[in-house]
């Protein structure tokens, strides 16, 4: 795996790179943001916020706009708000320094098992009926797990990935209630210790972007879970002619 480190002091830099290249990761060092974003396209990003030229957090909403790379960001702000930012534009996850190197690497390999597209079939796998059976209709909602496309009717919505890997989770089983605790391990991970606050940005995203404020419900005191929407109850006597 390449990964990139971004990162501007040099007592930090440099164990980095020495110790992750141990663990069998090819690591690209680069010390400004102008840099990183000049740099080749990686496998995984290690951000620093504090950098010399440019904010880290203006840093990782270029790499998303143009890129699903995984980010971690690094960071020795104590302030919550930084963090959820980030979070918020797309990083996969984040580390308070100091840390250690075990913790890092473990960090990369969650991330990676959560961000590994599946492997892409081939041209004839794709084409027909079989592409559609990974498509999961919910009301004028559609979630490709495959593509990692949303539409809603014709209108296709750009979520970022922990958006969307919260909204498949919460569809696995639309109606069912979901601990706050167990969207946490699901779509960050079972050691993240980030901000509370991050769950209900990502949720309040989801709502705003698929313009359907109603259908992710808040359990109050234990989690949220996908409104099912459906169709009112037909009324007794005889049936109604609808217009299609």
């Amino acid at each position: 795996m390449r990964v990139l480190l971004i990162e501007d002091d040099d007592t930090i830099a440099e164990p980095l790179v020495e110790g992750l290249g141990r663990y069998g990761f090819a690591v690209d060092r680069v010390g400004t943001g102008a840099a990183a974003l000049g740099a080749a396209s990686p496998d995984m990003v290690l951000l620093d916020l504090g950098l010399p030229d440019m904010d880290g957090i203006d840093v990782c909403r270029a790499l998303r706009s143009r890129s699903d790379v995984p980010i971690i960001m690094i960071t020795a702000r104590a302030d919550e708000t930084d963090r959820v930012v980030g979070l918020e534009l797309g990083a996969d996850d984040y580390l308070s320094k100091p840390f250690g190197l075990r913790e890092l690497v473990a960090r990369i390999r969650a991330v990676t098992r959560r961000t590994r597209p599946a492997a892409t079939p081939s041209c004839e796998e794709d084409a027909g009926p079989k592409a559609d059976r990974t498509s999961q209709h919910i009301g004028d909602v559609v979630i490709n797990r495959r593509t990692r496309q949303v539409h809603t009717g014709d209108r296709p919505v750009a979520l970022a990935p922990k958006e969307f890997d919260l909204l498949a989770l919460l569809a696995d089983d639309p109606g069912a209630v979901y601990s706050r605790q167990h969207i946490l391990d699901k779509v960050w991970d079972p050691h993240f210790f980030g901000p509370t606050k991050t769950l209900d940005v990502h949720i309040a995203a989801l709502r705003r972007k698929l313009d359907r404020p109603t259908w992710i419900e808040t359990v109050r005191g234990v989690g949220f879970r996908l409104a099912v929407p459906t169709d009112p109850p037909h009324p007794t006597g005889p049936p109604r002619t609808t217009q299609q």
